[in-house]
């Protein structure tokens, strides 16, 4: 049953043998390994979405430093090479464990709204939510959180200065890169936005030509601002010079940025999410990313049939109705946890919860969304980056990074090459009116100064008697979905490789349809689905950039995966000596 199992999981996402149940049943206990396990991984590996990076956290390992080193530069050279996706101008989220005092943290690197906002300031001549305003140039960007996050890191856990941390995105900024296609494609998308303003077009078209593929990019303006980061710390991003070029850059473009936006940001420490899946005790990411309770939320109600023992429709009718579950749940109780005192984690996470939830799941038919009481789920942006590390002392990272939409606000900021987020568009600007996505936000999301706006971003860890795995990915709302997906391939037994190739389906309530990648499932189990009375999305465009390591403490190796949608994407490792 395992081997075939494995055999039709890397063939088609969620083809299992057997047979429809008729009522949950316990999944069989899983027996420890019994053989002894390796105390230290036997070197490093790193999984990112381009090659420049992983081989840039590979660098600083080799020059001495430790997992946490490695984020710092892979952060940091994502944001040079994939400006599509994150950057020194956008927010990160990170989950790092330190095998020196075996304890978890969640850093949350997240934008901020600045201090003059309003919802008023979003809204058109007729009253209406401007989608323009919320999601490009000045009034769209929130305070960038990345280089406080990557400062904090490498100086509380990191091994060498910032300054080398930083200094393989800065040779890369100032040196270039060749341009890669997915660059030019999302480019095309928004340049008629982007073309709006004068150091946005010096960037992206040099000469007055947009980039082709082949071009060597170089960046020299953002290479000075990652040096001044390097230099100063912090302060070198958030106060003096750059500090003020970015807030004149913005309030000369439409915005309300002071001085005081920039150097009174700060880094959150919070405590991760964990909760227990069948062996697996997992570590994800808590409010402002709704990602760790809707995780614990669907894997609870779950939990109580083995998924392995179903046919194929039956296992993805489960796992829809518990997606359809947890997406209602999302949205209306979670934010930011510095303003949203009241939110309710223990319930929404436990298991009598789930139970509950669980009853009204009939084995052979869907439940239309209409019927359950709640509301929308939240927009969130369909652009952004992961990564994920392991190193020979046990550390390990897993980092997921955003400037929210491709190519963020698409406003560089003149004169630094920092190229700023659109992250206010993931709060509520109005209240029970549709955004640019067609979904609906309310209070707990409702945008106030300082606030940090609701995120499905889900760094994760799954730690089992004999492996530790590090997973994310980007992808908007979707994101929850493929790490849940994620989840379930490691837990049938799957490699890295192939459960970050897994074909992926997602729901989230509303719209209430399944959406499909192509030929994630067979003709015979969607004609299945439908009989049971589910719409079908048939998508002709794949989704997410997924990247996962793993340590097998049994045999004591080392694994990644690098999502096949994106080519650019590498699993990099090294052996190395152990150093106290």
């Amino acid at each position: 049953m395992r081997k075939s199992l494995l055999t039709a999981a890397v063939a088609m996402c969620v083809l299992v043998a057997g047979t429809a149940v008729s009522a949950p049943t316990v999944a069989p206990a899983v027996v420890p390994a019994r053989s002894p396990l390796a105390a230290h991984p036997p070197g490093a590996v790193i999984a990112s979405a381009h090659a420049l990076a992983t081989d840039a956290g590979l660098r600083v390992i080799a020059e001495g430093g430790n997992a946490f080193d490695a984020a710092v530069a892979v952060a940091s050279t994502l944001g040079v090479v994939e400006p599509e996706s994150s950057g020194i101008g956008g927010g990160d989220f990170f989950l790092l464990h330190d095998a020196r005092t075996g304890k978890d943290l969640f850093v949350d690197a997240r934008e901020t709204a600045p201090a003059a906002v309003s919802a008023a300031q979003y809204l058109d001549a007729n009253g209406h939510l401007d989608h323009d305003k919320a999601l490009d140039g000045a009034l769209a960007a929130g305070i960038p959180g990345a280089p406080a996050g990557w400062a904090w890191i490498a100086e509380h856990y990191g091994k060498l200065s910032l300054r080398q941390d930083l200094a393989p995105a800065i040779a890369i900024a100032r040196d270039g890169f060749p341009v890669y296609a997915r660059m030019v494609s999302e480019y095309s998308e928004r340049s008629t936005v982007m073309r709006r303003w004068p150091a946005t077009l010096a960037v992206y078209e040099p000469g007055g030509k947009p980039l082709a593929v082949g071009d060597t990019f170089k960046q020299p303006e953002l290479a000075a601002t990652l040096q001044a980061l390097a230099d100063g710390g912090a302060d070198g991003f958030y106060r003096g010079e750059v500090a003020s070029k970015i807030v004149a850059a913005v309030n000369a473009t439409g915005g309300h940025w002071t001085l005081a936006d920039l150097s009174g940001y700060r880094v959150k420490l919070r405590e991760p999410m964990t909760f227990a899946y069948h062996q697996w005790h997992i570590v994800t990411a808590p409010p402002p990313s709704s990602g760790g309770v809707a995780l614990a939320e669907l894997l609870n109600i779950l939990s109580a049939w083995d998924l392995r023992a179903v046919d194929t429709a039956t296992r993805v009718h489960l796992i829809v109705e518990a997606m359809r579950r947890a997406y209602r749940d999302r949205t209306f109780y979670l934010g930011d946890p510095d303003f949203v005192r009241d939110m309710p984690i223990a319930r929404l996470t436990s298991q009598a919860y789930a139970d509950q939830l669980r009853k009204g799941i009939a084995m052979d038919k869907a439940t239309p969304s209409s019927s359950l009481p709640g509301v929308a789920p939240a927009k969130v942006g369909a652009h952004t980056t992961h990564f994920s590390i392991i190193d020979a002392q046990g550390n390990y990272v897993a980092a997921t990074l955003t400037v929210n939409t491709t190519y963020g606000s698409g406003l560089v900021a003149a004169g630094t090459g920092v190229l700023l987020n659109n992250e206010m568009d993931d709060f509520a600007l109005q209240a029970g009116v549709p955004n640019a996505y067609g979904v609906t936000g309310y209070d707990a999301n409702k945008v106030e100064p300082g606030k940090r706006p609701l995120s499905s971003m889900s760094p994760t860890f799954m730690i089992s008697p004999d492996k530790v795995v590090v997973l994310g990915t980007p992808g908007g709302s979707r994101i929850i979905t493929m790490v849940l997906l994620g989840i379930l391939g490691f837990d049938d037994g799957l490699t890295p490789q192939q459960v970050v190739a897994l074909p992926r389906f997602h729901h989230q309530y509303l719209p209430d349809s399944i959406s499909l990648e192509p030929h994630a499932l067979a003709a015979d189990v969607i004609a299945k689905l439908v009989a049971m009375g589910y719409r079908i999305d048939q998508r002709n465009k794949t989704w997410g950039n997924m990247q996962a390591v793993e340590w097998n403490r049994r045999r004591n190796t080392l694994s990644g995966g690098t999502d096949p949608r994106n080519p650019v994407g590498k699993v990099g490792m090294q052996r190395m000596n152990l150093t106290p």
